[in-house]
């Protein structure tokens, strides 16, 4: 976690002056000229206004019919392009400051959520598994409006089979000394996620094939207690994750009604049409997190065929899983790799057959749907949240323009400004 602290050190003063340098949230905010993606599925306003009070977005249209109330603060962003904000749907929250979210101080988890999410566009997450309470701490710190960031969604603590803590969090793990994530029994399962989703937790997560090296290898998850994970979860109706790694990690997760895969599978080759089905008769969600296979295997020095070939295995899992009407979520991993720049994502992204729109609704209406948020977040309308992102570029025309952020809003509220670095 070195490079973190070094990321973080690198930031820290860019977060201050960004903090200094936004004006007082004004009554009323003005965003002015923009080419508006007011959804994925609509027609772009060529040049448009979003008028945004007390939060919410008061109205959105066409420049020439949007009159700017006097003394509202205004963004002249012509030539750049508005979206609603985004989402990451697979992060983790285990980095310093963000895991000591207790005792850090506010700009020193201002500094490292800029440079983790904000900065990318993200005014929601989805972390899908950190320290016991350190997702919900650092989120009641933003919540009360001491730090900048995105609205936090958290499974909490993690479940793994018996045996089965992944060989590469073990050491971290005893270092901070963590209590054990395993579980023996559906009953101990089922007691843990009630305990976790009554102190906040906003869903489940489980490894379903844990990867624990030696002669093992990958450990799956027991059937019966995956299945009363899944069964308590909803039963609060909340989502459930799963980590698959292998095709039967993947039936586990099928069979126990799991929500959202974390990842595609691409050790197991091609995903064949029967798959794919029972996937998506499920309605399954997937984040693709194909960067996260590249660093991989580069970082393990694989063979650049060997990174071609997996990296290639993975999207077409994700290709095949979203021409199939699978929902698509953006995430990345963010937070257990510490690559934060999102461009790479978009382009694999887009080299498994996703265009500009699907990805956009990866980032924006899908996960607010999947989670419980459409009726406030995903989309530029009347009545919506303000969250905003103010793009240099064009996606139509190149899907890594997602990562060229200007600005992203959270409730109308600046939580980074590229003008302030």
């Amino acid at each position: 976690m070195h490079a973190w602290l070094k990321q973080t050190i690198r930031v820290l003063a860019s977060a201050w002056l960004c903090a200094a340098s936004m004006p007082a949230i004004a009554d009323e905010l003005a965003i002015v000229g923009a080419r508006l993606y007011t959804a994925p599925d609509a027609a772009a306003i060529e040049r448009g206004t979003v008028l945004v009070r007390d939060g919410r977005i008061a109205a959105v249209g066409p420049t020439a019919d949007i009159a700017v109330p006097r003394g509202a603060a205004v963004v002249d962003a012509q030539g750049a392009v508005l979206t609603a904000g985004f989402w990451n749907s697979h992060v983790h929250l285990l980095p310093p400051p963000l895991r000591d979210a207790r005792r850090a101080t506010a700009p020193e988890l201002d500094a490292a959520l800029q440079a983790m999410l904000t900065r990318w566009g993200f005014t929601a997450v989805f972390d899908i598994g950190s320290l016991p309470g350190g997702a919900r701490a650092l989120r009641r710190r933003i919540d009360t409006g001491e730090v900048a960031g995105p609205m936090i969604l958290t499974t909490d603590a993690l479940f793994f089979p018996e045996g089965g803590t992944p060989i590469y969090v073990r050491e971290l793990f005893q270092q901070l000394n963590v209590p054990s994530m395993e579980v023996a029994s559906a009953a101990q399962a089922q007691s843990r996620a009630r305990l976790q989703l009554a102190d906040g937790a906003d869903g489940v997560k489980m490894m379903a094939g844990a990867i624990v090296g030696g002669p093992v290898g990958v450990l799956p998850m027991d059937r019966t207690i995956a299945a009363a994970l899944v069964d308590e979860a909803h039963r609060q109706h909340k989502p459930a994750f799963a980590h698959p790694t292998t095709l039967q990690g993947l039936d586990i997760s099928i069979t126990s009604g799991v929500d959202v895969l974390a990842h595609p599978t691409p050790t197991e080759g091609p995903w064949s049409p029967e798959l794919v089905k029972r996937l998506t008769d499920r309605r399954m969600a997937l984040t693709p997190t194909l960067t996260l296979i590249e660093i991989e295997l580069k970082n393990d020095s694989a063979p650049p065929d060997v990174v071609q070939r997996f990296v290639a295995a993975g999207q077409q899992q994700v290709g095949a899983f979203a021409r199939a009407g699978g929902q698509v979520l953006f995430g990345t991993d963010v937070g257990y790799i510490e690559w934060f720049d999102t461009r790479r994502e978009y382009e694999l992204m887009a080299g498994a057959g996703l265009d500009w729109r699907a990805i956009l609704a990866s980032l924006t209406t899908a996960p607010a749907e999947r989670f419980g948020h459409a009726a406030r977040k995903g989309r530029i309308a009347v009545g919506m949240d303000a969250d905003l992102v103010l793009l240099r570029r064009d996606p139509a025309t190149d899907p890594a323009a997602f990562a060229d952020v200007k600005t992203t809003w959270r409730a109308g509220r600046v939580i980074y400004d590229a003008r302030a670095r």
